[in-house]
């Protein structure tokens, strides 16, 4: 009987909300609404940035540069375009194995190495093709809920991710002003007070995340103040999302960053393994420079190209439109003379144009099971079998209804997830822990 309940649930097509940030799940397993809007915001970045290559076609032509520009592109040696390939493809290895440390602390994590391909590509695909990478982060913790972590799990892997990739980006941007600030202010003279601006806000965004999972009660009370506030004056469509925001996930996600912080070995390895991730992303001018046979210092192409990458994150445009162009300009213009509008495409080929292109095929990988990433490197450093009977305990998705909203959790031998407890606190009183009254969903 139990059986056929079951089979009646996995035939249900009603999505199912989970209570995590813009997460959902159905019980077929097909996209939610969150998810479809994802890609909703994809493909308009995509028409978006299409529109852009045909404006920048229309601009040589107008200009009378598209001679120059195709002789320079005439003389590329494609030799030094596989190297700066084989630099994007070593960035995204870097940013697979960044994950897989931390899933290598959990024993008995269901995630695989190819979970971990798709939720990276999914990050380079969605984080391209939305303002300021606004759809990596979703996208990527919709892929982790995929492999059988609940949403609380997935969040904490991917927030603890992000928070330790802003940390290299700033921490790498510091080394190179420090490294070579005497040089941009004789290069770029007082252009360069506009990077460290940039620079600053990039330092204020970590700082930031830092309060929130060093000090979350701080957070939270003045998160519930700003929603009394907002709620009063009619601001907020939804107040029970950010009450969610602010009571349940600000204390969940500061819980995960704590856990991580307890291994400093880890959190440190991570890092470093951050740094040199951006330093392959870094050093693909260079490789673009050798490509046109133009020599530069490569510790100045890394510093520029920690320039670059802080400006065009802050252009609130898919790709950092506007702020990649300028920026690149700005800081490798000098070194490529002429050459520069070729420059400019080759480099965007490279790191934007191909990767997004050839990340798409990578999403719906998904591992097969087996044996947690921790006992495959247990096996190997001990010259063990990998035995299948060392997998964590299957995993299935179970449909209920709880307090008139529909959720998901996930079902094991012996174990709960954080959705549980979500679910319960969504069928708790209407009265929310910022004061607010929520008027409960009819069945």
């Amino acid at each position: 009987m139990a059986q056929a309940e079951d089979k009646r649930v996995a035939k249900a097509k009603v999505p199912l909300k989970v209570s995590a940030p813009h997460v959902a799940v159905d019980a077929n397993g097909t996209e939610p609404d969150d998810n479809q809007e994802t890609n909703a915001k994809a493909r308009k970045g995509a028409l978006f940035l299409a529109a852009v290559v045909g404006l920048y076609v229309v601009y040589l032509v107008v200009t009378g540069q598209m001679g120059e520009f195709l002789v320079a592109l005439s003389s590329v040696d494609m030799g030094w375009i596989a190297w700066a390939s084989f630099a994007y493809i070593m960035y995204f290895v870097f940013g697979v194995v960044a994950y897989a440390i931390a899933v290598y602390l959990d024993h008995d994590s269901p995630v695989g190495i190819r979970d971990l391909m798709s939720v990276e590509a999914s990050g380079v695909f969605f984080g391209n093709l939305t303002p300021m990478m606004a759809g990596a982060v979703p996208s990527q913790i919709f892929r982790l809920t995929r492999t059988g972590l609940d949403v609380g799990e997935a969040s904490a892997t991917q927030f603890t991710r992000f928070i330790m990739f802003q940390l290299g980006v700033v921490l790498f941007a510091a080394i190179m002003l420090a490294a070579k600030l005497q040089y941009f202010f004789d290069t770029y003279g007082d252009i360069i007070f506009l990077n460290l601006v940039v620079f600053g806000v990039h330092f204020l965004e970590l700082a930031l995340l830092f309060v929130v999972c060093l000090c979350p009660r701080f957070v939270m009370r003045v998160g519930n103040g700003a929603i009394r506030l907002a709620t009063r004056h009619g601001w907020l469509k939804d107040p029970s999302h950010w009450d969610e925001v602010v009571n349940v996930q600000v204390m969940e996600f500061s819980g995960a960053f704590k856990r991580a912080a307890q291994d400093l070995p880890s959190m440190g390895l991570t890092l470093l393994v951050t740094m040199a991730q951006l330093a392959c992303l870094y050093m693909i001018p260079w490789f673009v420079l050798k490509a046109f046979s133009i020599d530069a210092d490569f510790l100045e192409c890394l510093a520029a190209g920690s320039m670059v990458q802080m400006v065009a994150s802050a252009v609130p445009l898919p790709g950092g439109t506007g702020g990649a162009e300028g920026g690149f300009l700005m800081f490798y213009g000098h070194m490529f003379g002429s050459a520069a509008s070729a420059g400019f495409l080759v480099w965007r080929i490279v790191t934007f144009f191909g990767p997004t292109l050839l990340s798409a095929p990578l999403l719906g990988l998904r591992s097969k099971g087996g044996p947690s990433i921790y006992r495959r490197v247990q096996a190997l450093i001990h010259g063990l079998p990998v035995r299948r009977g060392d997998a964590r305990p299957s995993e299935r998705r179970v449909a209920t209804i709880k307090g008139g909203a529909i959720s998901a959790r996930l079902k094991s031998k012996g174990t709960t997830g954080a959705g549980d407890a979500q679910t319960k606190r969504k069928s708790g009183p209407t009265v929310t822990s910022s004061g607010i009254r929520v008027p409960m969903k009819k069945k």
